[in-house]
């Protein structure tokens, strides 16, 4: 591996095209949840000790090639220049002669951020001209978008074919994490699994059946699981068509030897703006809707996360966004931090909608390690090789 913490790297006075994934939650141009922007801190501050000039690669969104002004990364460059306590400079215009220029005039251990790497065609269909028109910008490309890196962009594969390419801290630490739950794993190991589609996720539960020995399907997930065994879930959010995927699930898990824990109460209401009440799943009525899981099922994760010494988390419990659907997801993420902070488990978390969670209770610390990455995280865990680190591998 090409690492940018190498101590016999010389940077000084290089330009340093730094791709990070600052895709992050915004409201009415305000940013809600920066955990993204913090994690890149660590790679920035090395290259600023080092001397480089530091150019940074992002997207926000998804423009599909065209100038969008709500997609600007404009807001985010002030953000990271109040986190670091020093000037981040923005270049709004198209990337031209006048950028390789103005980049040169930067000084030593400045940071210039380009605007949204999206905005241009030739990012998403990683054309090799628009790959080498980036690499031209700078004299090093470093990665620390572990995020993005199951995607072949031209920031994030096409490039590493034009230029020196090397790893940034923060995608070390994915790697290595994730590494550890699929290498050099402590058993029992458990993996609590949320979202609302399981046939985005079959991959990845037949993939860590023949390696986990607990699986605990919540959340929509969960409703599907239930529906197809023959239980009762009302108007919940469902997938029809995976009476097949279900069924593969559970013929692994005997051949495995692994346990399969799905909701047995729930937290239901007509529709997610009324309060919530608690139902054993075989009384749930026609007109209800599951949107939580119950202190049974709660204390049932509770017995075998206690029980594990290596924990997985990817997907909330519920529509934890409401007070009234909460509980379920706050309570797995008490269980797994207390037990994270008194050094009795390994525990990874991983995806959006769970650092959302994460960050909604105050427990980001109460982890081993948390991942940003949503499809990437997943696909890792599936055993696929992810073509941005796969390019950096090559580019020895």
């Amino acid at each position: 591996m090409n690492y940018i913490s190498n101590k016999n790297l010389e940077l000084k006075g290089k330009k340093v095209l730094l791709r990070v994934d600052l895709n992050v939650p915004m409201k009415n141009g305000y940013i809600t949840e920066s955990s993204r922007i913090e994690k890149i801190l660590p790679t920035i501050n090395l290259l600023i000790e080092k001397q480089a000039k530091i150019v940074i690669l992002s997207h926000i969104g998804r423009p599909k090639g065209k100038v969008v002004e709500d997609m600007s990364l404009e807001p985010i460059s002030r953000k990271l220049a109040s986190l670091i306590n020093k000037k981040v400079l923005f270049n709004k215009e198209k990337i031209n002669e006048k950028t390789k220029s103005e980049i040169n005039n930067i000084p030593n251990g400045s940071i210039m951020m380009l605007e949204n790497i999206r905005f241009y065609e030739g990012e998403e269909a990683n054309n090799n001209e628009f790959s080498n028109k980036l690499s031209d910008l700078g004299d090093v490309y470093v990665n620390d978008a572990f995020s993005c890196s199951h995607r072949s962009h031209a920031s994030i594969e096409g490039i590493t074919k034009h230029i020196p390419s090397f790893f940034g801290l923060q995608i070390i630490k994915e790697i290595d994490a994730l590494k550890k739950l699929t290498s050099e794993i402590k058993k029992p190991i458990t993996l609590i699994i949320g979202g609302s589609k399981i046939s985005t996720k079959i991959n990845i539960i037949n993939n860590l059946i023949k390696k986990f020995d607990n699986i605990i399907i919540v959340g929509g997930m969960a409703n599907t699981m239930l529906k197809h065994t023959g239980k009762k879930i009302g108007k919940s959010i469902v997938e029809n068509d995976c009476k097949n995927s279900v069924e593969e699930i559970l013929k692994n898990s005997k051949k495995y030897n692994c346990n399969i824990t799905c909701p047995v109460d729930v937290v239901v209401a007509k529709d997610i703006q009324s309060k919530g009440k608690n139902k054993s799943i075989s009384k749930v009525d026609n007109d209800e809707m599951i949107l939580d899981i119950g202190p049974k099922t709660v204390s049932s994760i509770k017995q075998i996360v206690n029980e594990s010494k290596t924990v997985l988390w990817n997907g909330p419990a519920g529509y934890f966004e409401n007070p009234s659907f909460q509980n379920g997801t706050k309570k797995i993420l008490e269980i797994i931090s207390k037990k994270t902070e008194s050094d009795k488990i390994f525990s990874v978390a991983g995806g959006g909608e769970t650092v959302a969670a994460i960050n909604k209770f105050k427990k980001l610390n109460s982890f081993t390690f948390v991942s940003t990455a949503g499809g990437a995280f997943l696909e890792y865990l599936e055993g696929k090789t992810l073509p941005g680190i796969n390019a950096l591998n090559q580019n020895v």
